[in-house]
């Protein structure tokens, strides 16, 4: 259990009470509401709603209990392990496919299929994320890094904030592109209206940035490759909503009319890094998933 007092700054004044500490830390509004109504934040010592403005120099108290202790099973779940060796697996996750389990979700997950697989993996970020180095959205498929111990972990997890790991993903979008290719960067943070999603914004925002390259043009459609040179959430789907050519099939970013296939057409298919114990150079690469070639197909044939 966590406890910590914020006091108020003039320019949170009339802020409401939930609003502020959902932005201060980076919870969701409803999980905040839920810490009021449980009397874990009070205001001068006292328990205050959660639509409470709040005035300059209040001391607001916050308790932050401790996370409820999880078991995470095991489950016989087949996964396609693209390689493997005594540190690493490098793993193409299929699409709609949760990458580990969270509260309420504790099952199904890439995690749970990984446990069943290899009984050791790196703790590093928790019994909820063991060899979880980075991850990729449920309906986004395609390859991913499991670290089989901490020094595996911490050599990934350095590379990719050095930036030296080098991902590429194929993504079908919306209209014809004017340039082949070029730079996205522009700060990602959590959208003011709507907490689960992303958005190009100044609020809380973090510096993203993603490079683009035309590799096949239809007349409605345009085949794209992107490489992350941060790994903001979500971070292709919102920078490409954001030049106006939104990812085909994703129901949070793209249009309302767009195909049914299931989710957003995104793939993760090249990952580059540096092994973390023989310090080879490793690039991998894995195929399109099935509705996606299916897709291509189809553009394809009516292009003809």
């Amino acid at each position: 259990m966590t406890r910590e007092e914020i006091i108020v700054k003039e320019e949170h004044q009339n802020t409401r009470i939930d609003k502020l500490l959902s932005d201060a830390y980076d919870f969701s509004r409803s999980r905040v509401q839920s810490l009021i109504k449980d009397g874990h934040i009070l205001v001068q010592g006292n328990p205050v709603k959660a639509n409470y403005k709040v005035k300059v120099d209040d001391v607001i108290t916050v308790v932050i209990p401790d996370d409820e202790v999880l078991e995470v099973e095991a489950e016989n779940i087949p996964i396609e392990i693209v390689y493997e060796d005594s540190d690493l697996m490098v793993i193409n996750k299929p699409r709609g496919m949760v990458v580990h389990p969270a509260v309420g979700n504790l099952k199904g997950t890439l995690v749970n299929a990984v446990l069943y697989h290899c009984k050791d993996l790196s703790g590093i970020n928790g019994v909820l994320r063991p060899g979880i180095v980075h991850r990729i959205d449920k309906d986004t498929s395609g390859l991913l890094l499991i670290a089989k111990n901490d020094k595996a972990h911490l050599s990934l997890s350095e590379q990719l904030k050095d930036k030296s790991v080098s991902r590429k993903y194929k993504a079908l979008v919306h209209g014809v592109l004017e340039h082949d290719y070029g730079t996205i960067d522009a700060p990602i943070g959590r959208d003011v209206k709507d907490r689960k999603r992303m958005a190009i914004t100044e609020h809380n925002s973090k510096d993203a940035i993603t490079h683009f390259k035309v590799l096949e043009c239809f007349h409605d459609y345009t085949l794209v490759e992107c490489s992350l040179e941060t790994g903001r959430t979500h971070q292709i789907r919102v920078h490409m909503q954001y030049i106006k050519h939104p990812i085909v099939g994703d129901p949070t970013y793209g249009y309302r009319k767009t195909m049914d296939v299931g989710g957003q057409l995104l793939h993760a298919y090249e990952i580059t890094f540096v092994h973390p114990s023989t310090n080879e150079r490793m690039t991998f690469q894995c195929e399109l998933p099935q509705v996606f070639l299916d897709v291509l197909h189809n553009l394809e044939t009516e292009e003809l």
